[in-house]
């Protein structure tokens, strides 16, 4: 439903806020859609600086009114227009009257231009006065004169230029009565487009011709020729019938043509050439690798890896025994080193219960990674788990630039070429899960799916299953598994969303598919966002609007931010961000391979620093050139000039193309390599790839079975939270608990403080008595390091989200309380902060847990001595919180967050 000026859809609490703010006057309004109830609305009204939400309610009969307190006679309107009339009355229950409404910014205050929206919030909802409609039509004629310029359609512009000047208003008309058909639309679009008909008919007659040649028995006429093709029946349903019988000939017809061919050759016995096709690979064991380190200061060894066999044998150069043969089960830990990236240590186990560790020298970062991605493999194929805990997962993108691909893709596949790249030792080793996105993609669905798996089993000699294909006109994702992963994928989910024209149109926005592997939630999105360098406002909105629409996930969690609901989220695509330097300046930096001076100017790492947008997410380091906009054919040489009707048009070298990554506190992931192809030239964009290494969790089942101990019982348990939002509001709050270890939902009491003191925020605060002790469904140990809380705190009146949160279970377990903090979301943006103290009490029974595959991987930060004995496998780090500005003091209690130290006195 669209409604008047101020009606401003599903805008946020927060952005609704902010509106307000900026409006200042007591009794400032606006409407938005409501977050917690379908079809509903929540009424925003300021009043002393504080901003009041009353939440608008249909009921059985559609009637709307304003809720209010249980005993109080609701008073019931018709149209949202007959309720806001009212309430601009004083006396009728709220704290101020409705006095100056804050209207939608209009098309054309947005300065992105032909990708504004606003198409679809221009219609005012029935029961709007006659002159809030009178400006729509020559809104709309004056939006279509500027674009006429740069269509060289005139005449079709003059057939929808007379629409809008005397029909649309009828159309208008109708739609407020209940009748959506848009009777003179189609009228206006079947004249213009009466042209069509002959040149179809032409092309139609031709095809058919060209396919009763190949195939005369089964080739009858069309049923839509039947109907009159020829007869010039301006009909718009017509029109459609023809061209779906077009694009139907023009794909059965090459099938048609080479079986009839097929047939010939068989009917005549004819003699084709001999053509020697190579056979697929044959899946084979990985070959042994060898590696020339140096030990100490001078010494060289040669280190050789046999995953097959599971050992890794010390030759000392120039001797021909081996000096050492290390078996897998022996290595207890390696360690690398982060002051010298390609020095490593082995941790191994000796039969006297001591161990032995020695430090190994690589000639570079990448043979190190090499080396211990081999043995990582190594470990995992000699583990004889059950269930994988560790798998790799590749994420490439690539705008195809509407032409089909080279005939290999080996390079992309194989994350070979400019940047961090993988070594020749490890780049064809299958990875678990493919994903591919790819933006104006000109092929048929069907055609690329079968083009890749074609393309990684002539590459990996494996047969790749297909987990979901999601596509939006030429934006496609396409999610690919080992044979043996097919049984743990479940719950599959895709969706897409248009960010185009008014968000009507599939040009730009983005594709989406997501998944449980065995207990580990995985989302991808692959999205094509607005172009031009100065549309960065305009790509921010696409990515709010994607992270808003997106329909993936667990429903049960679609009230919390699409960046929560998943252990794991990989975003990717032809993001657009340019970079902000004049573009000899550019070359000349390429040149030098000073990418850091291009970074600095980079649009999509100045909106992240600024929040804007891609909140929290992580991405590789970029050591490659900017991936667009080359000159196809090569990628010697970038064009950045380009001639539009409207003049010449400055496209910067930048890196539009990027892979970020997004996962819950205390999970793993390493992105073993982040680059783009230098070999694949068909399109203006550069391929890009990257790896991961991704800690999964199985389905956990208990050693003892559940009801065996009833007193065995883990529980979850809090001292106090304190909560910090940035709001004009002061309602009371309650907390959400979601969790898959939990049977239910939990939700907290009242806050039992509250403080509004300092403008724009609102402190919060809850102590034991009012939070609920939560109990999980398995009390074991090794279930519960794997589990994390969703927090989500509610308004008490609107029942609203403002703000989300993700805690790890791990980091409480134990017998004292743990401190937390981190930061709030909610619909991408940041909105508060929280922090407080919890405990996890474990059953002593029920405290067994073991090591995982990827926790004997460490870092080692400076270049200490270890320990006598076996080390103890530290935790993954949790990720950092963003750090405090030097210049500020630091106080015992203080929050990580620069505008939250407001509450703690610091000036």
């Amino acid at each position: 439903m669209a409604a008047a000026g101020w009606y401003h859809r599903d805008i946020s609490q927060v952005v609704a806020e902010g509106l307000l703010a900026k409006a200042g006057r007591d009794g400032s309004f606006l409407v938005r859609d409501s977050e917690s109830v379908k079809g509903a609305y929540a009424l925003c009204l300021l009043f002393q600086r504080h901003v009041y939400t009353y939440r608008i309610l249909p009921d059985d009969e559609g009637l709307l009114s304003v809720q209010t307190i249980q005993g109080i006679q609701a008073k019931c309107f018709r149209t949202l227009p007959d309720l806001i009339g009212a309430y601009q009355h004083p006396n009728n229950g709220l704290v101020t009257p409705l006095l100056h409404a804050v209207h939608r910014a209009r098309p054309d205050e947005d300065s992105d231009g032909e990708d504004a929206r606003g198409w679809g919030h221009t219609v005012p909802c029935p029961g709007a006065p006659p002159s809030s409609r009178t400006h729509i039509p020559q809104q709309l004629h004056q939006r279509l004169e500027e674009q006429v310029h740069s269509s060289p359609a005139s005449d079709f512009m003059g057939f929808m230029a007379e629409y809008l000047t005397h029909h649309v208003q009828l159309d208008l008309e109708a739609l407020c009565h209940g009748h959506p058909q848009l009777r003179h639309l189609s009228t206006a679009l079947a004249t213009a487009c009466r042209a069509l008909h002959s040149e179809i008919d032409f092309t139609l007659a031709g095809l058919e011709t060209l396919a009763r040649v190949f195939d005369p028995p089964v080739s009858p006429r069309s049923p839509a020729r039947e109907q009159g093709f020829l007869s010039g029946d301006p009909d718009l349903e017509l029109l459609l019938n023809k061209i779906s019988t077009v694009n139907h000939l023009l794909s059965s017809l090459e099938k048609k043509v080479l079986k009839s061919l097929q047939e010939t050759v068989t009917r005549h016995n004819l003699a084709l050439p001999s053509v020697d096709v190579a056979p697929p690979p044959a899946a084979r064991p990985l070959a042994v690798q060898n590696f020339e380190v140096k030990v100490g200061k001078s010494q060289r060894v040669a280190l050789t890896v046999d995953v097959e066999s599971g050992t890794v044998t010390v030759t000392k150069r120039g001797s021909g025994s081996p000096e050492e043969v290390i078996p897998q089960d022996k290595i207890l830990q390696l360690i690398k080193y982060q002051s010298v990236q390609s020095k490593v240590r082995l941790v191994c186990a000796r039969d006297n219960q001591k161990s032995l560790s020695r430090d190994f020298i690589f000639p570079s970062a990448r043979k190190r990674e090499a080396f211990c991605q081999l043995l990582q493999l190594m470990k995992i194929q000699h583990s004889n788990l059950d269930e994988p805990e560790l798998i790799s997962v590749y994420v490439g993108t690539w705008n195809m630039g509407s032409t089909p691909p080279p005939r290999s893709l080996a390079s992309w596949l194989t994350s070979r070429g400019l940047g961090r790249t993988q070594d020749e030792t490890t780049a064809c080793i299958p990875h678990d899960i493919y994903v591919i996105g790819t933006q104006e993609n000109s092929l048929g669905d069907r055609e690329w799916v079968e083009f890749l798996c074609a393309s990684l089993k002539t590459l990996m000699a494996i047969d790749y299953r297909v987990v979901a294909l999601q596509c939006l006109w030429s934006i496609k994702i396409v999610v690919l598994v080992k044979p043996e992963h097919q049984r743990r994928i479940s719950h599959v989910h895709t969706s897409s969303v248009k960010t185009g024209i008014a968000n009507t149109l599939g040009n730009k926005g983005a594709v989406g598919v997501s998944f449980l592997f065995n207990g580990t939630s995985f989302g991808f999105v692959n999205c094509h966002l607005a172009s031009g360098s100065e549309k960065t406002h305009r790509r921010n909105q696409n990515y709010s609007d994607i992270l808003h629409s997106l329909a993936l996930g667990d429903k049960r969690l679609g009230g919390f931010d699409l960046t929560l609901r998943f252990t794991h989220l990989f975003w990717f695509g032809d993001l657009n961000y340019r970079l902000d330097m004049d573009v000899q300046d550019i070359l000349t930096h390429i040149v030098k391979k000073d990418f850091q001076a291009l970074l600095a100017v980079d649009q999509l790492s100045l909106e992240r620093e600024k929040n804007k947008a891609f909140l929290r997410f992580s991405e590789g380091d970029i050591s490659f050139p900017p991936t667009y906009r080359y000159e196809r054919g090569t990628r010697d040489t970038y064009v950045w000039q380009k001639s539009k009707p409207t003049g010449m048009r400055i496209n910067v070298p930048s890196w539009c193309d990027r892979i970020l990554w997004k996962s819950h506190p205390e999970t793993h992931v390493v992105c073993n390599s982040y680059g783009c192809t230098d070999d694949i030239v068909t399109s203006d964009h550069s391929p890009v790839f990257a790896t991961f290494e991704v800690g999964v969790m199985s389905q956990f089942v208990p050693k003892e079975a559940p009801g065996s101990s009833p007193e065995a019982l883990a529980c979850i348990e809090w001292e106090s939270i304190e909560v910090i939002l940035k709001t004009t509001s002061r309602s009371k709050c309650y907390i959400e608990f979601h969790s898959y270890c939990l049977e239910e939902v939990q939700r907290s009491g009242e806050n039992t403080f509250q403080n509004c003191d300092i403008p724009g925020f609102l402190k919060l605060g809850w102590s034991s008595k009012h939070l609920p002790v939560l109990n999980p469904i398995l009390p074991d140990l090794e279930y519960l390091g794997d589990q994390h809380l969703l927090l989500s705190i509610k308004g008490v009146e609107s029942c609203e989200s403002y703000g989300e949160c993700c805690l790890a279970v791990r980091s409480a377990i134990g017998t004292t309380a743990q401190q937390f903090e981190t930061f709030l979301f909610h619909r991408g943006e940041e909105t508060g902060s929280v922090r407080g103290w919890m405990r996890v009490r474990v059953p002593r029974g029920r405290c067994g847990t073991r090591e995982r595959l990827y926790e004997w991987i460490s870092f080692e930060e400076e270049d200490a001595e270890p320990a006598a004995e076996a080390p103890v496998c530290p935790k993954p780090r949790p990720q950092r919180l963003r750090s405090r500005p030097r210049s500020l003091p630091e106080p015992a209690t203080g929050y990580t967050n620069p505008a939250y130290f407001i509450f703690e006195g610091v000036p």
